[in-house]
Parts: C-alpha cells; structure tokens; sequence
C-alpha cells in the first residue's frame, strides 16, 4: 500500500526533427501522485482535466509506457517505467490496464469479441481449463452490467457504443489491475450508458480498491465520481487538490473557465463579462507570461506560479 504512480518534474517535446523543426513542448515540469490507499483510506480516483490539447492524453500515454519523458521521470512503485526491464514490464502491463476513448479503434471487426475477453487470460495463463476461463469472462461482464448471453458471440458491430465500452472495462477487469487509466472513456456515449460506465468506474475504485485516472474535458463528470483533480493548461498544471476545492472555488482563470462551461439551468443565460474577459486573455496567451502570479492560495490548493 502506498504510492502507485509518481511523475517527478515531467516535460514532453515533439517535434524538433530534420523534417520538423517545429516544437511543441506538450508537458512542462508536471508533477503527480497516484496512492493505492491503505485500510483506513480508498485508493485514488484523481481526474486530469483539460481541454484539447493541454497535454491530458500525452501524460497517460507517459504513465503507459508507451512513450517516454524529454526530461524527468515515472515511477511505478518506485521504479522508472523506461527502465523497466521485460520481466517487469510485463507485470506492469497487467497491473496497470487502459480504457481508451474510443471503443471502436480496439475490436479487430473480423473477431469476435470474445476475442479482446479471452488473450489476456491466455497470454497471462490466468485459467487452467477452458470452464475456468469462461467463468472468469462471465464475472467480468457482469460486474459491468452485460449479460455474457447476450454479450458473447458476437462481432463488435453487433453491439452498441456503450456494450462495446463497458467489454474493454471488463476487459481491464479481468487482470485484477492495481491502476485503471480511464482516456475520455465516456465521450462516445450517449447520457444513459455514460451514467452507468461512470458508476462501473466508481464502484471499482470504491469495492475493488483499483486506483483510476480518469481523463476527460467535462467537469460534470469529473464533479461526480472524483476525489482529486489536475487542471492543465497547454502542457502545464495549472490547479491540483480536491475536487470540491478546485472546481468550487477555482484559483486560475483558465478552471474558473472550464467551471463556467459546464451547462446551466436556465439556458438563456449566456457568457457573463469575466468569461470574455479570460476568454480575450486566453487568446492573448496573458497566462503564460512568466510575469502572471495568483496570491492566496491555501496549502491544499495547488496551482502553479510563475
């Protein structure tokens, strides 16, 4: 029990190459702390918030593995993840699982979707008989609200968006991972099935003790089943703390922003006047100045000052 996952000092670079001599510094010096918990505390369910572009998807994708950091480090329970070696690598491929945005990109459409439910449990010989494994598939799907009768035996373009997305959560389930990195992984939904992933989500934080990043633009959802949230902004982190810290009393322009996004009631009520005001000092990129300072800010409540 302890720390999961730790970025210390984080900045990712693309570009810069003989054919792309552009650069694009799309994570500055990011710093996060992902806990697994203990008896007397849950694990993390911690939200990166951002819109297009602000560097949420290169950061999983850093967490991943999958790339690797510029300058800096990621930890996995104290060892760099670039340094890993394959028996390692392989342990952390099964203990920390994606969700990806979009489900359709997954399913190769001439298999079945048995087929994303049954390699892993091959490749990691979790069964020793084929009863087993099927077992094992069933209580996975139902975790997640699918019936494996209705479910098995079909291709990808037999089922909804949503079935597609709650399969890859059981699918990540059936690994008994210690971290879910959860990329958007409602976006594609529609209202009611995106309730129900969410609650899937939540409830695997809240029984399974499974840590879970979720990365997403929408506040209202990050507000529902998340304890702490990262803000960032063009590759930097802008806010850190609790949720209701954060978003119920935002420090940064750029979250008061985000916050004054989410839907209203009343739906003729419009941007007020600070919303243009950091709207025009967005576009003027008056943030990014190194002269740009917030004050008052408590100890619990993060955001970064230059």
């Amino acid at each position: 029990m302890g720390i999961l996952f730790e970025a210390k000092n984080v900045t990712k670079i693309f570009g810069g190459g003989i054919f792309n001599k552009r650069v694009t510094k799309a994570l500055d010096k990011i710093n996060f702390v992902l806990d697994s918990g203990s008896n007397k505390t849950k694990a993390d369910l911690t939200a990166i918030a951002g819109e297009s572009g602000s560097g949420k998807t290169t950061l999983a994708r850093l967490l991943l593995g999958v790339i690797k950091p510029d300058e800096g480090e990621i930890l996995y329970q104290g060892q760099d993840v670039a340094k890993m070696k394959k028996p390692e690598l392989r342990e952390f491929r099964r203990e920390v699982q994606p969700i990806f945005q979009d489900p359709f990109e997954v399913y190769n459409p001439f298999y079945k979707v048995d087929h994303v439910l049954y390699t892993p449990i091959n490749e990691f010989k979790m069964s020793k008989s084929k009863t087993q494994a099927k077992k094992l598939v069933g209580e996975a799907l139902e975790m997640v609200g699918l019936r494996p009768d209705e479910t098995l035996g079909r291709f990808p373009h037999q089922l909804s968006g949503g079935q597609r997305q709650r399969i890859m959560v059981a699918r990540a389930l059936l690994l008994e991972p210690k971290v879910i990195l959860a990329d958007e992984p409602v976006s594609m939904v529609d209202a009611s099935l995106r309730a129900t992933i969410l609650e899937s989500l939540k409830a695997l934080n809240r029984e399974k003790g499974i840590a879970i990043v979720y990365i997403s633009h929408d506040l209202a959802t990050v507000f529902q089943i998340c304890d702490k949230i990262m803000v960032l902004f063009r590759g930097i982190m802008v806010e850190w703390g609790s949720v209701e810290k954060v978003i119920g009393n935002s420090k940064h322009p750029y979250t008061k922003l985000l916050v004054g996004s989410i839907p209203r009631p009343n739906p003729e009520t419009l941007w007020d006047e600070l919303d243009e005001k950091i709207i025009q000092d967005l576009e003027n990129e008056i943030y990014l100045d190194p002269k740009f300072k917030l004050d008052k800010l408590s100890s619990d409540h993060y955001a970064r000052q230059f």
